[in-house]
């Protein structure tokens, strides 16, 4: 029972960090600081989304980065503040606590630890496997849509409206309410960021195209005063976040109303980091370890309620920013923290000159980069039912919201495996005189070898496709010529059988054993569902379990001479001692 619970809260340290090859790490640190110059600014955005102050926006990149980095199995995903959680934060703290108090902040670190127990407690259960139900095309479209969303919501910043609305559709109407108001001064800055990154981009990838624009935008605006002109972040107060439980007046009714916030919280991170890390790890080839950033995800949100901050999860955004500028370990991520520690220190009064136009930009960029277009019409062309789901996925994140995107893209995976596995494409095997096996539909009804049907199930053997088997093996034991004398399924593709399954296999095995057919197995998975593999060896025997297709064939061409030699004896053909 100890091993059991010390394997369950094991952190593997350094897995997203370690190893680092020494010529990757100059490309390290300047991700690192690409991520760190982008995502302050983002971050002090989230916060005001969350209503919290604004110093705690950068409060997100410190402990949470440093303890995700050191405990998280991914070694792309990069954990911070997030705009759907701080919408569901600010949302779920209305009538509770007022906007900006000592109360709201104290309740918003409380949500962030509340969080973090339901991630142990799933971490416990073992609910990381959800992740698994995010097909690789719904994931694209998870993206594309999170991309459209992030930059179509840029576009007032950007052209200096004061915008407004909740949801992609509001946002864009409140846009072209106040389209009479442009700002051509935030514009143009805003224009002449763009051409800067695009143009560095257009040089070499490597450039640090945004990390420039960044710094010359906040010279300009220190030197010119653009803040006559346009609006600018503002004052940011400077030091290091004090580590202490929030501070609040503790409740039964306060958890009950706490309780579906943090929980709601809890999906979106759930959802939202495995559909990003998995995303990734899939571009680069890399390991990816759901458990361990569980571990890592449940200790960032407790370096957020310890640290005076709000909930944080995996960030797509992010991610993107650093993948493009080459980040390939978690030591981008280490690397800015460390240059937030300097900022808060030493450089929170140069910060407050960057144009909020400017910040527009760079996310802007960044959801256009989450856009995979090209890929999407691929899926279309090689696969349209899977292309569909995606498009769903896609509108539903614009539209609705990026956790309900997450969650039906969830349920639309799951529908997608269960309908293959549903309605599996099973075959038949024939063995040719020169020894090679060839697959036939089953519509076919060919033999292996006369008297003899070998057929493939291609899926585990569950509730919901056991109709199917029962249907198929009784159509290819009908009409035979010659008739059937024994039958093998082949269960090389099987690695479960259920309740439902065992016993429709033990209605087969009745039916063909009137039909004087008999019944084997070929090729079961070793612990496969070993009760249900203890049971299936009880009904059909354990004669009748095979470990190849060529055993199958061999034993049963020699029955075969052996029922001949008895039949001719039985006639009186032969004397029974003449083989003798």
């Amino acid at each position: 029972m100890k091993k059991k619970i010390a394997k369950l809260f094991f952190f593997k340290i350094g897995q997203g960090l370690l190893p680092i090859r020494v010529s990757q790490i100059p490309v390290e640190v300047i991700a690192g600081f690409t991520l760190a110059a982008l995502a302050i600014p983002v971050n002090i955005g989230y916060s005001k989304i969350a209503g919290t102050p604004v110093v705690t926006g950068l409060y997100t990149m410190l402990l949470p980065v440093l303890l995700f980095a050191l405990a998280g199995g991914s070694r792309l995903l990069v954990v911070g503040a997030d705009s759907a959680t701080a919408a569901i934060l600010a949302a779920g703290l209305i009538g509770i606590a007022n906007t900006g108090t000592d109360e709201y902040l104290a309740l918003a670190g409380i949500l962030a630890l509340m969080a973090a127990a339901l991630m142990i407690l799933a971490r416990i259960v073992g609910l990381a496997f959800l992740a698994d139900f995010l097909s690789h095309s719904v994931l694209i479209g998870f993206l594309t849509g999170v991309g459209i969303q992030v930059a179509l919501g840029q576009i007032s910043s950007i052209l200096g409206l004061k915008g407004g609305g909740h949801g992609t559709l509001q946002q864009i109407w409140f846009d072209i309410q106040q389209i009479d108001q442009i700002n051509y001064c935030a514009l143009s800055v805003a224009l002449v960021v763009l051409l800067v990154i695009l143009g560095a981009k257009r040089i070499s990838e490597r450039i640090p195209g945004a990390l420039i624009a960044v710094v010359g935008a906040i010279t300009a605006s220190w030197v010119f005063n653009f803040d006559a002109f346009m609006h600018v972040i503002g004052s940011i107060p400077s030091g290091l976040p004090h580590l202490s439980l929030p501070q609040v007046d503790w409740s039964w009714d306060l958890v009950h109303k706490l309780l579906p916030v943090a929980f709601s919280m809890f999906l979106v991170i759930l959802a939202q980091s495995a559909a990003t890390s998995r995303a990734y790890a899939a571009r680069h080839n890399q390991p990816l370890d759901q458990n361990a950033d569980l571990n890592g995800l449940a200790l960032a949100n407790i370096g957020a309620g310890l640290s005076g901050t709000f909930v944080v999860a995996g960030s797509p955004t992010k991610t993107q920013i650093v993948d493009s500028a080459g980040g390939r370990t978690q030591l981008t991520h280490l690397v800015a923290a460390g240059v937030v520690i300097l900022v808060l220190l030493f450089l929170t009064e140069p910060l407050a000159y960057m144009p909020e136009s400017v910040l527009a930009v760079i996310v802007f960029l960044t959801g256009i980069d989450l856009i995979k277009l090209r890929k999407m019409l691929d899926i279309l062309q090689k696969r349209p039912s899977e292309f569909w789901i995606a498009m769903i996925t896609v509108l539903m994140v614009i539209f609705v919201g990026i956790e309900q995107g997450i969650l039906l893209a969830m349920v639309l995976s799951l529908i997608e495996h269960t309908r293959h596995g549903y309605r599996p494409k099973n075959t038949v095997l024939e063995y040719t005189e020169e020894g090679r096996w060839i697959t036939h539909p089953v519509a076919d009804k060919t033999q292996a070898v006369p008297g003899l049907m070998i057929y493939r199930f291609t899926h585990s053997i569950y509730y919901a496709n056991a109709t199917q088997l029962s249907r198929e093996i009784e159509l290819l034991t009908q009409g035979q010529n010659p008739p059937l004398r024994w039958f093998c399924i082949d269960a090389s593709a099987i690695s479960d059988v259920d309740y439902t399954a065992t016993e429709t296999l033990k209605s087969l095995s009745d039916l063909l054993r009137k039909k004087k057919i008999r019944l084997i197995v070929s090729q079961m998975q070793n612990g496969s569902n070993e009760d249900r593999h203890q049971k299936i060896q009880e009904l059909f025997g354990e004669d009748a379990f095979f470990d190849t297709l060529d055993d199958v064939v061999a034993a049963y061409i020699l029955t075969g001479t052996k029922d001949q030699y008895n039949q001719l004896i039985s006639n009186g053909s032969v004397a029974k001692d003449s083989m003798l």
